[in-house]
Parts: C-alpha cells; structure tokens; sequence
C-alpha cells in the first residue's frame, strides 16, 4: 500500500491516535508549491506552508521535514528538533524514528498499502521516541511500525513483535507484518499473507497474496490479481472483485477498478465513482485523493473540500 502521509494520519486514527484537534478543528497535511503546510476541515490554511514533507498529526504533534525530521505542534511550533532520517506519525505514546541510511525518498512509514510495497533502504536503525523526543527504544531495528494494543512489528532479520519496553513478544519469523488492530495482525510467511493474534497464534492461516488491516470487522485481502474484504473469521464478506483496495473508515473504502480509484460502502456499492489516479481512506470526514498528478481533499459525497494542488 502506499506511505503517504494521508493514509498514516488514519493509520493513527484506527490505531487509537486521533487526529489532533484544535478547538473544533482537525488538522489535514497539504502541498502547496511544493512546500507543506496543514488546513482545517474546511480547507483553511492553519499552519503556512513552509515543510520539505509533513505527516499527519497524532498526540498533538505531526512529524514535518526540513533537512531532516522532526515534530511540530499545532501552531506549527517545532517540539522535536529534526534530527532523525525517518519519522512516523505517534500512536500509544511512541513514534518509530530512524537514524542513518538517509532520508531516502520520502516513505516515513513502514505500513500496509495495497500498492506495490516499496521497502526501507539505505542502512540505519530504527528506535521508538516518546513526545518529548527521549528515546524509550534504543535504535536497533532495520524496520519499525507502529504500537497497537502494546505491541509493535519491527524487523530484526525477520518480522515479529515487541512490547513498549523493547522486548521481544512474538519472535521474528514472518517475512512481514502489520501492526495489530482488533486484536489481530496481517502477517506474511513466504508468499501468502494470514492473521495471528496477540500470543503469535495463527488464527486465519496464510492464504493471500497480500493483506490490510481489521476495521468494523473487515479487512482486505488479495487473492491473485483482485481484492475483496473478509471477516474475522475469514471468510469473505465482499468478493475479491477490485485491482486494488484499502481499509473502511466511516462506512466507506478506496477501492480501485480499473485505472481509477472510487469509494464503497460495506456491500461492496460504489458511493463515490472511480475517477481518481490514487484514494485514501477517509479521516474525520474527508480523504485524501490525487488527481492528475495533484492532491486533494473530499468529502464523503465526493464534493472537494481542498482543490487539487501540488
């Protein structure tokens, strides 16, 4: 699936790091010539665009590149100092931040996307920060997600879980995985993708070829080219039908058919028409979605809320 910054701002969401507010306003990461800035749910601009990159925010802090990473906070005022390669979005407390190897392109956050999954390269380790920037995690890891239910993937030669003090939970020895959400994990082993609870037990044995995350009950899956969405048990509740797919979020999930990306609703009904290049999954109300080389924002009825710019 994609690492853009949109879909780490739900992946937050899904994983009990909301959207930071202020007052009544959510805060949405937007390009605008080529600089980054951050608007409010009705596409007023909160924070001047002034950022290499930014992400979403999660704990009252968003992580912002100007050189290299660090955190802002709503105002736009810089609580962390850049100073890491890498840095993903908090959630339960602790941000997976990387030192070494460089920036590389920009991918801060290793995470489940139905495109192509492009791996971290380029050397470094990756350690957890609490929000003061402390480290909590020593750097040690050559991948990190993020926690969940007091656990974590990170890879150490092979995939497997720790807990919030850095210790191992379930041993490395899957090729991938995906934090946990509704007490199960996407996990990988060779080529087929299955779920494990919390004790590492394999609960839906590995049977796709690709996996997203639990939400409401449904996750998606991949079994040959196309995508469906089964249940905790899996089996499937909307047939393997699309060329690509991500997780519902407010009764609704990108799904794409075709060239183009469009939005369902849980019986697998469009709602909102393929017609996009890329689709996120919707975060307090709007999605993120890219239109002809430009990124936007809708609303669930698909009526643009934040032009496409670039």
């Amino acid at each position: 699936m994609k690492k853009s910054w949109f879909y780490m701002l739900f992946a937050a969401a899904i994983l009990n790091a909301a959207p930071v507010n202020v007052g009544a306003q959510t805060l949405y990461p937007v390009v605008v010539n080529g600089r980054w800035g951050f608007t409010d749910k009705s596409g007023q601009t909160v924070i001047n665009p002034q950022f290499d990159k930014a992400g979403g925010f999660a704990t009252g802090l968003a992580p912002v590149r100007m050189g290299r990473w660090g955190y802002v906070d709503a105002s736009g005022k810089m609580q962390i100092n850049p100073q890491f390669d890498k840095a993903d979005i908090f959630s339960e407390g602790l941000a997976a931040v990387k030192l070494g190897g460089g920036p590389g392109p920009y991918a801060p956050y290793p995470y489940y996307d139905p495109r192509p999954y492009a791996p971290f390269h380029g050397g470094g380790r990756f350690g957890y920060i609490d929000t003061n920037g402390k480290y909590i995690i020593n750097p040690q890891f050559e991948d990190a997600g993020k926690f969940s239910g007091g656990l974590a993937p990170v890879k150490m030669g092979r995939w497997g879980f720790v807990d919030k003090t850095g210790k191992v939970v379930i041993n490395p020895q899957f090729d991938k995985a995906l934090p946990f959400s509704e007490e199960l994990a996407a996990v990988k082993s060779g080529k087929q993708w299955g779920f494990v609870d919390k004790s590492g037990k394999l609960t839906i044995n590995p049977q796709f070829d690709d996996a997203g995350s639990f939400v409401k009950n449904m996750a998606p899956v991949r079994q040959g080219k196309q995508w469906g969405y089964i249940d905790s048990t899996g089996k499937f509740v909307i047939n393997p039908q699309f060329d690509g797919a991500a997780e519902f979020s407010g009764g609704l999930a990108p799904v794409k058919q075709g060239k183009h990306w469009g939005f369902i609703d849980t019986t697998g009904k469009f709602v909102i028409n393929p017609q996009y290049d890329d689709a996120d999954p919707f975060v307090d109300g709007l999605a993120s979605v890219k239109a002809g080389g430009r990124y936007g924002y809708v609303d669930t009825t698909g009526k643009y809320i934040w032009n496409p710019s670039k």
